[in-house]
């Protein structure tokens, strides 16, 4: 840059900054649009979104891509032209994939110092953590009320003694991240004896499916299921799920959670490195931890918001399992032996 341009650019940033309906990329350009490239499963509300639009006069754009491992290999294999500026829905089992493939441009927003540091899993500062999750062994209510001889699992240990484990459906880690997060559960658990606890598992005549829609949906026999199986891994927020959209909703939901069973999963959002409107990223990415977001959360995603103090529903509070000491497995040990684990999962349970 010539010292005779300085001024004009100085005076461009000072006009991008005090911009209070709109958000400029870096290069001083003006974006009047934001894409959020995303999974199927992300939703916000249309007044949470014209709250946005309002604030920063930018157009929200969404688009979404599958599920969340589908979404972010696209994102990798058009990462020097990508699809839009910013990216949600990189969670704990996926962040290593995303930082190896160096998908994300740094960015730190201001509030991203109040949340809990046991929820921030990007230490690089290029992902921002936006709400976390457990999943959980969910349990059939009618099902285990029906007598004493039901009695009802409680651990890990206790869905692989063979009652269980023939009443148990999961998915496979290899297709699913649900499947994947449950798998880490028992790594988290048993260490080096894991791979025994799936033997028992398999052998005591567990269901295996490619995904969570199959498992919860056809084979799970409570809520919506129409199947078998009164024990299914699914997520810590599908009994007050089964509640909320149940017309007329129960006194009670037909579903519960075995909290010992539960892994905790952190989502995550970022500037897409390469973005058209880099600038607009990041005013989208501060948008998503002010109050007005993350309020929307919990209802739009049935996952819980990062920001401290932030109020949940009723449905949340009475019937969600909040497992006091969910599993985790450390995201640079996912990295380094993810793929090796699932091959020894697809060896040991489907041979």
């Amino acid at each position: 840059m010539t010292r005779a341009l300085r001024p004009l650019a100085i005076a461009a940033a000072l006009a991008c900054a005090a911009a209070a309906l709109t958000a400029c990329s870096d290069g001083g350009d003006r974006a009047d649009t934001v894409t959020l490239v995303t999974h199927d499963s992300f939703v916000i509300s249309k007044p949470v979104q014209r709250a946005f639009e309002r604030a920063t006069g930018l157009e929200l754009r969404i688009l979404r891509s599958g599920d969340a491992g589908a979404a972010l290999n696209q994102a990798i294999l058009t990462k020097d032209r990508p699809l839009g500026d910013a990216f949600f829905g990189v969670d704990t089992t996926l962040l290593s994939r995303a930082l190896e493939a160096d998908l994300f441009a740094p960015y730190r927003p201001a509030d991203a110092a109040s949340i809990p540091s046991d929820l921030v899993i990007d230490r690089t500062g290029r992902l921002t953590s936006v709400d976390y999750g457990d999943v959980c062994v969910n349990y059939d209510v009618a099902h285990f009320a029906e007598g004493e001889e039901r009695a009802l699992p409680s651990t890990l240990e206790d869905l692989a003694e063979p009652r269980f484990a023939q009443l148990l459906v999961v998915e496979n880690p290899a297709t699913s991240s649900t499947g994947l997060a449950f798998m880490l559960a028992s790594i988290a658990r048993f260490g080096d004896r894991w791979l025994d606890w799936w033997s028992d598992l398999r052998d005591g005549g567990v269901k295996v499916v490619e995904g969570w829609e199959q498992a919860y949906n056809v084979e799970f026999s409570g809520s919506a299921g129409k199947g078998r199986y009164p024990l299914v891994v699914s997520y810590a927020t599908s009994p007050p799920a089964e509640v909320i959209y149940a017309d007329p909703r129960p006194t009670t939901a037909p579903t519960g959670n075995l909290d010992r069973t539960c892994f905790r999963q952190v989502e995550t959002v970022g500037v897409l490195r390469n973005a058209e409107h880099p600038g607009a990223a990041r005013r989208l990415i501060d948008f998503m931890l002010t109050e007005r977001f993350q309020a929307d959360v919990p209802l739009g995603m049935f996952v819980y918001p990062v920001r401290p103090g932030t109020p949940v529903p009723a449905e949340f509070t009475r019937y969600a399992g909040r497992p006091a000491e969910p599993f985790t497995v450390a995201p640079a040990e996912i990295a380094r032996n993810r793929d090796r684990w699932i091959e020894q999962w697809t060896a040991t349970v489907l041979r």
